[in-house]
């Protein structure tokens, strides 16, 4: 399987595939990840795009994530996959196509920011190369039932 740069006309597949993938955090956080109108605009940014994978078997998308190249660093977020198609290795094809995005825009670096909370995360990010550099502050526009804060983590391209 492979990614592409997601068109507009995908925009209800990534709301889906990630709202979907994203109700495991339903512990901490109340509603949906995103929605049709956060996606149009993050794709309506300079520099930012979504890569998606199709599912192989019918209609539908099976993964999606958010990238945003920022100078020599690129940032992703939202990295979703359907819960019918995770563990399957889709993680690993997201995060080379974004890879290989990034360093096509002559980015040095790939950053991400996980929630503290997802235990999982950051061995699943240390495990393809990415290194823990520090914490911030969950600022994002969810209500949540629990104390959270972010930890960031980043990969050298080169």
């Amino acid at each position: 399987m492979t990614a592409r740069l997601a068109t507009a006309s995908d925009i209800p597949e990534i709301v889906r595939v990630t709202n979907a993938a994203y109700r495991v955090e339903d512990f901490f956080i109340d509603g949906d990840r995103t929605n049709a109108d956060e996606v149009a605009g993050k794709m309506a940014e300079p520099g930012s795009c979504f890569l998606v994978v199709d599912a192989s078997v019918g209609d539908g998308m099976a993964a999606s994530v958010a990238v945003d190249v920022r100078g020599d660093r690129a940032y992703f977020g939202m990295l979703a996959v359907s819960p019918d198609h995770q563990r399957t290795g889709l993680g690993r094809v997201l995060i080379d196509a974004i890879a290989a995005h990034a360093r096509a825009a002559g980015c040095l670096a790939l950053d991400i920011d996980v929630v503290n909370l997802r235990e999982e995360l950051p061995a699943f990010y240390t495990a393809m190369g990415f290194v823990e550099t520090g914490t911030s502050p969950f600022f994002k526009r969810h209500a949540v039932k629990r104390p959270v804060h972010l930890i960031l983590m980043s990969k050298s391209l080169i």
